[in-house]
């Protein structure tokens, strides 16, 4: 483990932030060195290596990494076939201390990288979360406002629209969407969540073959 620290460039688990561990809902928020501070009164390598282990013995925890810079996610972001979306499971608002972007990913991106930054324009990171995922993956009734396609459609205004969810209170929800449709129903409507639960799992064309 400080082997694999030394070769990531950091000195110790201080950018390693729990998001949920249910044996003890107080770490949740804190790093893995306020944690050793805390659970064993000292905040050395060992000591965090230590409770890590010990943490990793009663069921682990969900974790945020604070690994990358802000130069990286902007460089990245501007190259034509990066795809904008969120490894975010499911969450229940107010519990655990999950990261920011479970609330907040891609409002973020049209309202801090496109319209403050202006880093893209509004059409092409629309496009980079819709009809470039959807022809990356194969996914061929999706993505585009077409005749015969899924109508998966948000309406946001692109004056407003934007994240509220931070590492120090995640749990806001996004301003400025005020209808989300899933295959032509209604899941938000005049910015209030309906009971529709018209989503489906989506699968290519390999699903059900064998390797």
């Amino acid at each position: 483990m400080k082997e694999s620290l030394k070769k990531s460039g950091f000195k110790d688990y201080d950018y390693a932030v729990v998001a949920s561990y249910e044996p003890n809902p107080a770490f949740n928020g804190k790093s893995i060195k306020e944690i050793a501070k805390m659970a064993r009164g000292k905040d050395d390598l060992d000591s965090q290596i230590a409770q890590i282990l010990e943490m990793y013995e009663h069921g682990g925890a969900g974790m945020v990494y604070h690994g990358m810079s802000e130069g990286d996610v902007e460089q990245i972001m501007r190259e034509p076939f990066t795809m904008i979306a969120s490894d975010s499971g499911v969450r229940r608002f107010g519990e655990g201390m999950p990261h920011p972007r479970g609330y907040g990913n891609n409002v973020r991106v049209l309202g801090h990288y496109v319209r403050e930054l202006r880093l893209l324009t509004l059409e092409d990171a629309v496009r980079k979360m819709t009809s470039l995922p959807a022809q990356t993956f194969n996914l061929r009734d999706r993505g585009l406002l077409r005749e015969g396609f899924a109508a998966d459609i948000v309406v946001f205004d692109d004056a407003t629209v934007g994240d509220k969810s931070t590492y120090e209170q995640p749990h806001q929800y996004a301003s400025g969407m005020s209808y989300v449709f899933v295959n032509g129903e209604a899941v938000l409507a005049n910015g209030e969540m309906t009971k529709g639960r018209p989503g489906q799992a989506l699968r290519g064309p390999g699903a059900g073959h064998a390797l």
